[in-house]
């Protein structure tokens, strides 16, 4: 009997919380529209509101305006367009859009911000699961990855604004949000109505928001117990397992501050779509890098941005476990990526 698959890829979407799942089913019964008057309007109006100061608080975020988007590529796309703002190689596609790519990256992956107030910084490399150290007064953070994975408040951060995520947190895809200090001036791109204080018209996901009000309270409960020190323990585990099994594996990051979640190697000459395919085949979902960009034959401008070669650029991939991942999970992908590199390594002998 084979034996069941294994999600090793929550950097790409995190598992859909039990408590996201509820209270999405619970929202969908609710007939009336937000921006309505009427007392069916005003429950949907409660429940929005209820979600925003879940999310708020989650975050670090009280006092301040939390936008509801589509996802954290919109809320990236309302923050950024026209600011011509500054940022390194190694941020998101969503991010690197809108900036310019004038920042620096140090081969530890650490990027040097000389002027916070037009620049953008990631906290966590989605990658590489790199953390940085955010300078007090950036424009923006990408909070996306360390969201529910590390301590995080945005009151704390000294930003202007901040981009997350449902999906990343174990809550519904296709919602997400843009948090900015209040009486930050954020110009519409989608107009119509007045919905998100004039910032982003149209009726909101109220079953994605209330999905994701419940997500971010799960994940906070979850992090404040430890969850995720538990994860850092397997994620080490891991790494230790595949060092002692292959001499040659280049580990990114390793020796600086990670998220505890994140494992990103490299055999160089082993093709990084090649060992992704080889996985699946075997019943394990693990990525080459951002999910946005699977598909794309590419090294990994991350890799490249921190000074690695082409030949370790285009063989990283990325492991990015969760509090769902068991110890078995974690044993039987070691044992079965030390076979396929041993066959590789036997044919390119």
């Amino acid at each position: 009997m084979a034996a069941e698959r294994a999600y090793l890829d929550w950097n790409a979407s995190a598992p859909l919380r039990p408590e996201a799942r509820a209270a999405m089913i619970a929202a969908m019964d609710l007939v009336g529209n937000p921006s309505s008057i009427h007392a069916e309007g005003r429950a949907a109006k409660a429940l929005l509101e209820r979600a925003r100061g879940q999310v708020a608080a989650a975050f670090g975020a009280e006092g301040v305006d939390v936008i509801f988007t589509s996802g954290a590529t919109e809320a990236a796309a309302l923050a950024l367009a026209g600011r011509g703002l500054m940022g390194a190689p190694v941020e998101h596609d969503a991010v690197r859009a809108w900036i310019e790519e004038s920042l620096s990256v140090g081969r530890d992956g650490r990027v040097a911000v000389a002027e916070p107030a037009r620049s953008v910084l990631q906290a966590a490399n989605s990658e590489t699961g790199i953390l940085q150290d955010l300078p007090e007064g950036l424009a923006l953070v990408d909070a996306t990855q360390a969201f529910g994975k590390v301590p995080f408040a945005f009151n704390w951060s000294g930003a202007e604004m901040a981009i997350i995520s449902a999906h990343k947190i174990g809550g519904p895809k296709g919602v997400g949000a843009l948090v900015v200090k209040r009486g930050t001036e954020i110009a519409a791109r989608i107009r119509g109505g007045g919905q998100e204080m004039g910032r982003r018209a149209g009726t909101e996901n109220l079953v994605g928001i209330a999905g994701f009000g419940a997500a971010a309270a799960a994940a906070m409960r979850d992090l404040d117990a430890g969850l995720w020190e538990d994860v850092r323990e397997k994620r080490d585990f891991l790494e230790e397992r595949l060092a002692s099994g292959a001499n040659m594996i280049i580990f990114v990051g390793k020796e600086g501050r990670r998220l505890p979640n994140t494992s990103c190697f490299a055999v160089p000459g082993w093709k990084n779509e090649t060992q992704v395919m080889q996985m699946d085949l075997a019943g394990f979902a693990i990525s080459a890098g951002s999910a946005c960009s699977s598909g794309k034959t590419r090294q990994s401008p991350v890799l490249l941005a921190m000074g690695y070669g082409e030949e370790v650029a285009r063989g990283a991939v990325r492991v990015s476990i969760g509090p769902g991942t068991t110890m078995d999970e974690i044993e039987r992908f070691a044992d079965a990526w030390l076979a396929a590199c041993e066959k590789h390594r036997a044919r390119a002998a």
